[in-house]
């Protein structure tokens, strides 16, 4: 099998800047040399065939991870996936363009009614398989570290603050030497689970100064946007006092701010990320097999960072291609494996599933059918 590996950032990387939005070159014809292999499970079965996926762009770095580790291990199976926005993957897998979707926000109960049809009758299922703090970076030159509470987050994005210097922000540091530089908030031009999941919190944490609902599109015309998370990214990189919210793996290298919970400022990490699941129980009105979550945004947990973001796999119980079928539970059992979250959570920061989430989402995957 392959072999362990410390990172493969450099190769990730390359895989993204290549442009190819559908990630089939990362294994197949282009298989990641033995060197570079991630470890995976011993019992994959490697089923030959493609299969195609499409959404969430916080999920981009992942797959382009799950994807080399599982086609390296599998060479005669191919697995694509398009990093176009949560919103545009639902549509897809509902439209029948894609065999499963990636998204940062669970179905709906509107979409999940649209999917069971998609799903020709059988039960469309979301699966949490990555956990992945959201950064509020920022590019302050000659500031490195920031504190921030709820309602101070709330006031930037909602642009009630025109410069750093101001006094809520200074209240958070009080040590802090802040400059007079304009406040630049940067928010996702495209629909989003990263922003939904983002004002989610807002609205649990930060109380009237977050006036707007959660939704995957930004509430208020934007000071400054960008295209998924990369461009967020790059717009707070190339702009002095901007400011944006990311999921945690595109922030590498950007200062970061810490996050006001009960009476202390919580760095994002692996760690502190996970906690929120212990806090977080499933979402009301789940079947046996779906696994929807609902985040405590607001925790008062010591440790606990509350700006976290869930992705799921939306796939059906039951698809009509036997070939698929288990190309598609080879690759998810791959995804939810105890290597697979690890090879993620080496890359990209994420935390890694606890063993008795895994074990639920293991049998979920096992119980899709050919129907």
């Amino acid at each position: 099998m392959a072999v362990n590996r410390p990172s493969m950032s450099a190769y990730s990387l390359a895989c993204v800047a290549a442009g190819a939005l559908l990630l089939s070159g990362c294994g197949s014809d282009n298989a990641v040399p033995e060197s570079m292999a991630l470890p995976v499970p011993e019992d994959l079965a490697c089923p030959p065939g493609d299969i195609s996926g499409a959404g969430s762009s916080a999920q981009e770095n992942a797959m382009v991870t799950w994807i080399a580790g599982y086609q390296t291990a599998c060479e005669d199976s191919t697995v694509y996936y398009n990093s176009i926005g949560s919103g545009g993957g639902r549509s897809q897998f509902i439209d029948r363009a894609v065999m499963f979707a990636g998204t940062d926000a669970a179905l709906d109960g509107a979409e999940t009614a649209e999917a069971r049809e998609r799903c020709e009758g059988s039960e469309p299922i979301n699966l949490p398989a990555y956990v992945v703090p959201i950064a509020v970076a920022f590019n302050l030159p000659g500031v490195d570290s920031l504190n921030l509470s709820p309602t101070t987050i709330a006031d930037i994005f909602n642009q009630q603050i025109d410069y750093w210097d101001d006094e809520r922000i200074q209240a958070d540091n009080p040590e802090a030497d802040l400059p007079h530089t304009r406040v630049v908030p940067v928010n996702r031009s495209d629909e989003s689970g990263t922003t939904e999941n983002f004002a989610r919190y807002l609205q649990a944490a930060a109380g009237d100064a977050w006036p707007h609902e959660a939704h995957g599109s930004w509430p208020i015309v934007p000071a400054e946007a960008g295209q998924g998370n990369s461009g967020v990214a790059s717009a707070v990189r190339s702009s002095e006092g901007s400011v944006g919210y990311v999921e945690a793996s595109f922030a590498e290298g950007m200062s970061t701010a810490r996050v006001g919970v009960g009476g202390e400022f919580v760095e994002l990490s692996p760690e502190s990320a996970g906690a929120i699941l212990a806090a977080s129980p499933l979402r009301e009105g789940n079947t046996e097999h779906d696994h929807a979550l609902e985040l405590d945004y607001n925790t008062q947990e010591p440790g606990t960072y509350p700006i976290v973001l869930v992705s799921y796999e939306v796939v059906c119980l039951g698809y009509s291609d036997a070939g698929e079928v288990a190309l598609l539970q080879d690759f998810l059992r791959y995804v939810v494996s105890e290597e697979g979250q690890q090879a993620v959570s080496d890359e990209t920061g994420s935390a890694p599933l606890p063993e008795d989430i895994r074990s639920d989402l293991q049998a979920a995957i096992n119980a899709i059918e050919v129907t």
